[in-house]
């Protein structure tokens, strides 16, 4: 394991509880979950089994074992598989999930070729792996797993999404002597954002450019908080304007796949189907 996967694993040690309740949280956050599972409801099997890779605490392992599917939840931290089996008892749904596997997602060697009706690789893993090469490892191991015809959902952090949120959420890294803010534009690597880790940041065009050589076709491209580029300002609009809200999340439904849209978005969600 690599420097930067030690930082991220440690990182993630310590963030459980919130990383548990950061899709819950509040309208900004239900975005990308929301969006998210229109989109997996649309391309997911009716059953099957689903391989959750970096599924972190099992928010989505949770629901996918809810709503029937078999799952394998697999994650970098053990904190987080710990916190993922209480979970998964408090709900329930033990008798869904096959197995928590510790690992990363550059190597899923235990797994067979051609095992997983769906892949899952959701809320950014790929932007915590390093080097670039390892991403490119990632999805080509992501991809290997999947039957023939089966899709693989994988969202990431933004470049222009964070970018777009930079002056309300992170002015501090922008200011951070340590940090070259030129290089996070030019290359997309940062340490500075994600205190005591590590993060790439995907253009929309970089995330499909990684899955070059491999035997898929994309799908779908989605903006997962679209427009909606600060928390604070898209949380008070929310909780004011509650009917505006409806409305506006309405022509959400209707932007998301939008190319400008997604770039701006935070989390971008990327579909393919293997063929």
């Amino acid at each position: 394991m690599n420097r930067e996967s030690e930082m991220v694993r440690d990182l993630y040690s310590h963030m459980v509880d919130r990383e548990w309740g950061r899709l819950a949280k509040d309208p900004f956050h239900r975005l990308e979950y929301d969006t998210t599972w229109r989109f997996l409801e649309k391309y997911l099997p009716k059953s099957g089994l689903v391989l959750d890779a970096g599924g972190g605490p099992g928010r989505y392992t949770v629901e996918l074992a809810r709503r029937g599917y078999d799952v394998v939840l697999f994650d970098l931290t053990p904190a987080n598989l710990d916190r993922a089996g209480e979970e998964i008892a408090r709900a329930g749904v033990g008798k869904h999930v096959r197995q928590l596997v510790e690992g990363t997602i550059t190597d899923l060697s235990q797994f067979a070729d051609n095992s997983y009706d769906a892949v899952l690789c959701l809320g950014g893993p790929l932007s915590h792996t390093y080097p670039a090469s390892g991403r490119v490892e990632a999805v080509a191991e992501l991809v290997r797993v999947a039957r023939k015809g089966a899709c693989v959902f994988v969202s990431v952090i933004s470049k222009y999404g964070a970018l777009l949120a930079t002056p309300e959420g992170w002015p501090q890294a922008v200011a951070d002597p340590k940090e070259n803010f030129v290089g996070l534009v030019e290359t997309g690597d940062t340490h500075a954002f994600v205190k005591d880790g590590y993060c790439h940041f995907f253009t929309s065009t970089e995330l499909e450019q990684v899955f070059s050589g491999q035997p898929v076709e994309v799908v779908q491209k989605v903006g997962l908080e679209g427009f909606n580029t600060d928390e604070k300002t898209t949380n008070n609009f929310a909780a004011r304007y509650p009917e505006a809200w409806q409305n506006w999340l309405k022509l959400h439904e209707e932007l998301c796949t939008d190319p400008f849209a997604v770039d701006a978005s935070g989390h971008m969600l990327i579909i393919v189907r293997k063929i």
